[in-house]
Formats: C-alpha cells, structure tokens, sequence
C-alpha cells in the first residue's frame, strides 16, 4: 500500500503488538469464513428437510422445471464459478426425450374375467299402463349397467371322515381294526385355519401390510376370537415347513444366474439373545436381472449389517453384482461389481431441492446452475437407456442393441461429466450436498461407468429398491418384528410374494396352491413345479388350452 507506514521507524514493542493483531485479524477472519459455511451448511439442511418433508417425495422433476434449470445451467454464470456459464453438453446425435403418451381419462370397464350375476328388474303388473293415454305397454329392449359387488363371509368346513370295521373280525377276532378315511396333509397339522386363511393372513400382511392386531380386530368384528398369538402361528408355522423348501429352491436358482441386485433396509426386532429392543437389526435383499425369464426376489433375515453376511449367502458367486456405493458388497472377489447411478443422481437431487438463490425479497428456491448442470447429464444417460428399450433393429439382439448405443452416447457423455467433475470438486465446499455429491461420484465412478461395458448390465439398482419399497411401507403400520423366527418367517414370504409379483402371478392364489399342495409331498421331493415362475407358466399354458 502507498500509505502504509514504515514499521522499521516504529519501536520493536510496537512492531510486535502489530504482527499479533494482524495474526489475531487473519485468524478472526478465517473462524468467520469457518463459521459462515457452517451456517449455509445447516441452512442447506434445513432447506432440505423442509423440502423433504413437505415437498412431493418422488425425484422426477416436471419438464416445466427441468427446462427452466438446463436454460439457467446454459445462460447464468454461477456466482461461485469462475468459468461463468456451465459447459454444454457433448454433441452425439441422440435424439429429444419422446414425451409419455397421457392416460386416457375416463372410468376403465370392469375385469371381463369376473363372472356376470344378472340380476333384473321389471315394472310391476299394475304399473305397465301407459302414463299417457292408459293403454297397455310391451317390453322394447333394456338397459345395461354393471356394479362390482363383493360378498366376505367366513364358513366352517366340517371334515366328516368316515370309520371303516369288519364285520367278521367284530365276532371272532380279539381286536378289530378300525380304517379311518384318508384326507389331504393340511398346511399346520391340528390347526383350525386352513390353507385359504393362513393364505388370507399372509397375503393381508405381506401384501396388504395389513399388521396382525388389525386383523385381531377385523375377525373380532366377526365374532371370530383369534388371539395375535395364533394368527403369527399360521404366519410362522407354514413357514417353517413348507415356505421355506420353496425358498432354498428359489436361492439355488438366483445363484445360477448372470446378475444379482443387492440391497439392504432396517428392521427392528424385539426379542433377540443378547441385543436391546432398540438394535437395528436388517434385511439383506436380493434379485435377479429385471428382464429374467426366471425371477427371484429373496429377503434375507440377519442382525447385522457385516460383510459376512452377503459373502455367505451369495458365496463364490461371479456373476455381475449390482449395489449401492455400501462397501460390505464390494468384498465379494470373484463377483463383478456395478454401481447404481440412481442413487448417485439422488444426491444432486438433495442439493437441488436446498438450493437458493438470494434475491433483492430474500432467499428463494432456484435451480443451482451447477446442479442444473449435473441433473442434465444424468437425464441424457437415462435417455440412452430409454432408447435401448425401443424397437429392435433387425438382426441385433437387445443386449447387443444396448451396448453399441451406450457405446455411441453414453461413452463420450461419461467422459464429459467426469471431466467437469473433477474440474469442478476443488470449486465446491466439500461439506456441502453439492460437494457430497460430488464426492460420491468421483469415488464410486469406477463402478456407477462399468455398465457401457455390458449390454446386459443395468445402469442402476432402481429394481430392488422397487422391491424394497413394499417391507419398507408395511414397516410403517407393524413397526417391528417381536421374535427372530417371525423376523425370518417375513423374510420368507416377503420373498415369494415379491417373487410372485415379479412373474406376474397373483400373490393370494400362489400361497392358496403351494399351501394345498406342498403338504401332500414328502420332504426331500421336488419343489421345482411350484415356484412363482413354474406356477405362471403352467396357467399360461391351462389359458392357451382353454
């Protein structure tokens, strides 16, 4: 500075007191730089939780929205960016997004599947006289409509077996047999349910996420005294005998194929040796690939959340293994392993929905230019994979289809987004979401980019989260489990209603058939016939032969 003074003419003390106040200004200046990024931080966060609490949860963004933020990405510099406006995206031929054809309004007909009960209605004898002039009227046609009805009534089947005796043996032998008529093996021996209520029972709870006091209720309701206990019997017992051969078959089939899904989710258990109430305690998920013609969805019950865990159910699994950025996934060696691109989008998502911009009436949500940016990317990378579920060029097949169109499109727009990544991250405060975000990204990139590497691998988990989605809803009216046998009994029959959901089949009639049947087998029989997949197929084949 031109003005300052010449420190070499003022005594040493002062000399001194000058170096400890412009230290004690430098290091005030630092806390307060320090200290405000911890008030945007918390800011942030709070932005974010109102968002989250009372903004719509889904992600997707209205296009309205999404235009407005690619244009803000493309034409506003960023107040914290010394390049100004964000760079374009690479040019590589791929086509606009196609805008989803609208729902056709209107009341949808009834199933034509239902069975039609006419009931008619016919004017009275003495009301057939004209209104006009009195003479008589004839019938000229009728008027058709239709109304879905429902009648729920409980019965008590009476199994009458009759006794068989000889009659010579009555007058000359010592004893005399008696031969009791055979009836079918029932699903819990000496139980009053029957194979369509434990049916019933698990389908309200698994399905329905209805929890078993409300069906306490419900049945009270009908005069039916069924204690909770009971009802988790007809929930725990059936899986323990019959559930459970169809679960181990269903593992062996998910082992044998090219890709498995994995996630995890908390489940609360209350009685378990050796841990609180308050433990967490999880579901270990597994799935098969999307378009699979066999599918498997198979929860898995176990108190921790250690990478022992999915090493053993999987095993020397080495197939390709998609996860979340989780490292206990990633311990599986002979496996390879894709990254899920969703849940990296998701983080962008966050910041996005605590971004503000400040206005001369205050702080107002804007799209973040930046983030904007990032959004822009991931849509571009999703509208290859919609592409590639279009129609299929002659001669290809789909995995090839995939592949050579990621190769086109997906290839330079990865490269291009790393790129801007990692100019960007040195940019961004790393304690930020933004800076989350982007530090996941960066750190998982080697597996979210390995998908182009495969047609048949997907870009995301997105699947099994679908799947998750149903135990993480009923979660919410049961709470939690009470003992670790009905933890692993729900496991168990999430996995083949789930399984049942993924073919196609109906939850309710594949529990009534498998609860009918599998009793009847011996216990080292073949199950092979009665999973969700098998089960399709065979009424596949009684629809095409009427």
């Amino acid at each position: 500075m031109k003005n300052a003074p010449d420190l070499k003419r003022v005594p040493k003390t002062v000399q001194g007191y000058i170096h400890v106040l412009e230290a004690r200004v430098a290091g005030d200046a630092k806390h307060i730089d320090e200290l405000n990024q911890r008030v945007e931080q918390l800011e942030e966060q709070v932005r974010l939780l109102q968002a989250e609490r009372y903004a719509p949860k889904s992600e997707k963004r209205k296009d309205r929205v999404f235009d407005e933020a690619e244009q803000i990405a493309r034409t506003e510099p960023c107040d914290e960016d010394d390049e100004g406006v964000q760079p374009a995206l690479p040019d590589t031929g791929l086509p606009p997004a196609s805008q989803p054809e609208r729902r056709k309004a209107g009341r949808k007909p009834l199933p034509a599947y239902l069975r039609r009960e006419p009931v008619e209605y016919d004017l009275p004898q003495d009301q057939r006289g004209c209104p006009c002039c009195g003479n008589p009227m004839h019938r000229i046609g009728e008027d058709v409509s239709e109304q879905l009805h429902v009648e729920v009534k409980w019965t008590v089947r009476k199994n009458v077996r009759s006794k068989w005796a000889c009659r010579h043996c009555e007058r000359h032998a010592e004893r005399t047999p008696v031969v009791l008529a055979p009836m079918p093996v029932q699903p819990i021996p000496g139980s009053h349910a029957d194979a369509s209520v434990i049916a019933t029972v698990a389908t309200a709870k698994y399905v329905d996420g209805m929890p078993l006091y409300r069906m306490q209720e419900a049945l009270a309701r009908w005069q039916i005294p069924v204690s909770r206990g009971t009802l988790a019997h007809w929930v725990i017992r059936p899986s323990e005998l019959h559930y459970s051969r169809l679960y181990d078959a269903l593992h062996k089939t998910l082992l044998s194929q090219p890709l498995i899904h994995g996630d995890e989710t908390t489940v609360q258990v209350l009685k378990e040796s050796g841990r609180s109430a308050q433990s967490k305690s999880y579901m270990w998920c597994y799935r098969s690939a999307q378009d699979c013609a066999e599918p498997v969805v198979l929860f898995e019950y176990q108190p921790g959340r250690g990478q022992e865990h999915p090493k053993k159910f999987l095993g020397d699994y080495s197939g390709m293994l998609m996860s979340d950025g989780y490292s206990a996934w990633r311990t599986l060696k002979k496996a390879t392993h894709f990254g899920c691109m969703a849940h990296a989008r998701r983080l962008f998502v966050k910041a996005d929905k605590a971004a503000t911009k400040k206005t001369d009436s205050g702080k107002q949500k804007t799209p973040n230019a930046r983030v904007a940016k990032a959004l822009e990317y991931f849509q571009a990378l999703y509208r290859v994979e919609a592409l590639a579920k279009g129609d299929l060029p002659a001669g290809l097949t789909r995995a090839d289809y995939t592949y050579d169109l990621r190769q086109k499109h997906s290839v330079p727009l990865l490269e291009a987004f790393k790129a801007w990544l990692d100019e960007l991250a040195p940019k961004v405060a790393p304690q930020s979401l933004l800076g989350k975000a982007i530090a996941y990204t960066r750190n998982q990139w080697e597996y979210l980019g390995r998908y182009i590497t495969n047609g048949c691998a997907p870009i995301d988990n997105k699947v099994i989260e679908r799947d998750v989605r149903p135990f993480a809803t009923s979660r919410k009216s049961w709470l939690f489990s009470d003992t670790v046998d009905g933890a692993k009994a729900s496991a168990t029959i999430y996995s083949l209603v789930l399984t049942c959901r993924a073919c196609g089949v109906e939850p309710y009639d594949y529990l009534l058939h498998v609860l009918t049947e599998l009793p009847q087998r011996a216990p080292d029989a073949d199950v092979t016939d009665l999973l969700p997949f098998n089960y399709a197929r065979q009424l596949q084949a009684k629809a095409q032969t009427g």
